[in-house]
Order: C-alpha cells, then sequence, then structure tokens
C-alpha cells in the first residue's frame, strides 16, 4: 500500500501541469551605483509582483560588456529585455538586435539619443531638464541670485548630463539669476570619487565657489568630501559654499538633516524600475504601451527631506 501511495504521488506530481513565470533581461550599467542599485531593487520587486523572473547583469560602467551582455540576454530564453544604456549615443545596435529578435525592448533611466522605433521599444524615465531647472532654480534663491558657480557634470556621454546641465544653464540667463557666473565646469563619472577629485583640484587651484551643482547626488557627496578635508564650510548661511545634487538618495537625504547639502532633486528609482517592468510585461502580452513614460521629478529640501526617507 506505502508502495502504492508513492507511486500514486509521483505520478499526480508528473501529471500535474507546471507553468514556469516568462524570464526577462536587465542589463544594468553598473551594481555599485547607488542610485542604479535601486532601480535594479525596484525592477527585482516588481518582477516578482508580475510573476517574472529576472536575469540580471552588471556591465561595469564599460559599453563593450554591456553590448555583448545584451546579446546573451537576446539569445537566451528572454522574453523581454531591460536595459540601462551606459551610453545614450550606442544604443543603435541594440535596439536593432532586439527588433530583428523580435523581443520587446524597454530602456530605463538613461534616454537613447537615436529615435525610438514606434512599436517594440519603449524609455522609461524622467524628464532630465525638470532636474536641472529645479536644483538651479533653488541654488539661485539660496543664493540670492549672484556668486560663483563650480559645475560637477556626469558622463558626458549621458543625455542626464546634457539636459542636467542646459537647464541649469538656462535658469542663469533669467534676470533673477544672472548675477550667478559659472567659474568652471567638468565631467566625472558619476561617483564619489571623480566629485572629490575635481573638487579637491579646483581648490588646490585657488578656485573659491560660492555654489556647486552636481548632476547627481554621489559627485555632490565626493564635492562636500573634499571641501570639508580642506576645512572649507559647506551648507546654507554666511561664507559656507552651497552644494546641490540630483536623485535625493538616502546618503543624499542624510546630508541634507545633517546640514551639509543644500539640496537635492528626487528621482524616482522605483517608480522607474517598476515602471519598467510593468512596460515590459505589457509588451510581452501584446497590450498597448506609450513610446515615453516620465516618472516626475520633486525637489528635496532640509523642509521636506524627512518625507524622502520611505520614498526607496
Amino acid at each position: 500500500m506505502k508502495k502504492l501511495a508513492i507511486a500514486s504521488a509521483i505520478a499526480a506530481s508528473v501529471a500535474a501541469p507546471c507553468f514556469a513565470a516568462d524570464q526577462i533581461g536587465a542589463a544594468m550599467m553598473a551594481f555599485d551605483n547607488q542610485f542604479i542599485s535601486l532601480i535594479r531593487s525596484a525592477i527585482d520587486k516588481q518582477a516578482t509582483e508580475s510573476k517574472l523572473t529576472v536575469q540580471f547583469e552588471d556591465a561595469q560602467m564599460d559599453v563593450v560588456r554591456q553590448a555583448d551582455q545584451v546579446k546573451n540576454l537576446i539569445n537566451g530564453n528572454n522574453k523581454g529585455i531591460i536595459v540601462n544604456p551606459i551610453d545614450a549615443t550606442a544604443t543603435k545596435a541594440i535596439t536593432a538586435a532586439a527588433q530583428k529578435a523580435k523581443i520587446p525592448l524597454v530602456y530605463v533611466n538613461n534616454k537613447p539619443t537615436e529615435p525610438l522605433p514606434a512599436t517594440g521599444v519603449a524609455f522609461v524615465g524622467s524628464d532630465e531638464r525638470e532636474a536641472g531647472k529645479l536644483q538651479m532654480q533653488e541654488v539661485c534663491r539660496l543664493l540670492k541670485g549672484k556668486g560663483k558657480l563650480m559645475i560637477l557634470m556626469g558622463g558626458l556621454s549621458f543625455q542626464q548630463t546634457r539636459f542636467r546641465t542646459e537647464a541649469a544653464e538656462e535658469v542663469l540667463k533669467t534676470p533673477e539669476c544672472s548675477g550667478i557666473k559659472v567659474e568652471d565646469k567638468q565631467a566625472g563619472d558619476w561617483s564619489r570619487i571623480s566629485g572629490n577629485n575635481i573638487v579637491s583640484n579646483w581648490i588646490t587651484a585657488g578656485l573659491k565657489p560660492d555654489a556647486i551643482i552636481a548632476n547627481n547626488d554621489e559627485m555632490a557627496l565626493g564635492a562636500i568630501q573634499a571641501l570639508d578635508a580642506a576645512k572649507i564650510p559647506v551648507g546654507v548661511g554666511k561664507d559656507k559654499v552651497v552644494v546641490a545634487g540630483i536623485d535625493a538618495t538616502q546618503d543624499a537625504l542624510a546630508s541634507i538633516k545633517d546640514g551639509k547639502m543644500a539640496a537635492s532633486v528626487f528621482q524616482d528609482a522605483k517608480g522607474q524600475g517598476a515602471g519598467a517592468v510593468i512596460a515590459i510585461d505589457k509588451m510581452i502580452k501584446g497590450q498597448p504601451v506609450k513610446p515615453e513614460i516620465f516618472i516626475p521629478f520633486e525637489l528635496v529640501t532640509p523642509a521636506n527631506a524627512d518625507s524622502y526617507a520611505n520614498r526607496y
């Protein structure tokens, strides 16, 4: 009887239908970037809710490696691909490969410079110009419309770098901010180390900014480290250097609460990551998806920083 029961159980398990979750691929520019790691976590969480599994790839900021990873994801057992591109100008081959394989493709966070096909490809991210505008308007207010400004730019191949910087410079053309002059601007690689190194070099060269804006929080935090090391006061107030970032990461929020970073701009990593998965899931199912899905930016200051602590 015991053997019969075991045999019956085995037969039942074999006969029972097994529905494996669809797998998607997600090629990320760098796992060790704090903001990108938040997008990755949001992708993972939303995929679970959408009953999808995810094969993640870490390009470690290497364009060639990312191209190979995307190729492998397309040739693998993936129903759709999410790509967080390192170089917005080098996505044409990725788009063409996905279209040829008839695999849905969603770009997240870094928008390709190329026009995207009408179907089969979408972008989920934010209007980068809005981030630069909000950031610079707040710094202008804190400086009362006059002073010397330094700009820490991200990688030059990124749409974020171009649009955030251009939008900030447009604000400086307005009458209320025209007394602020850009003393220098340099490109980093979005890292805290690059922000620290660039600002340290500025200090060594004798440059004395009234404010530093960075295209992201990591470089802004690096700038604060360099200023602290040189014993230059940082924050809001007389004789203090105003430093502002973009992303409102947890480390940036802590810095704002400590009175160091003056402001940041909240970029909804959770919204971008989840939005990318929702979009790819709809595309896999043949449902319509907007070609561009924008997640709004929000200004973060000491007055409202506490409300963003749990937004991730």
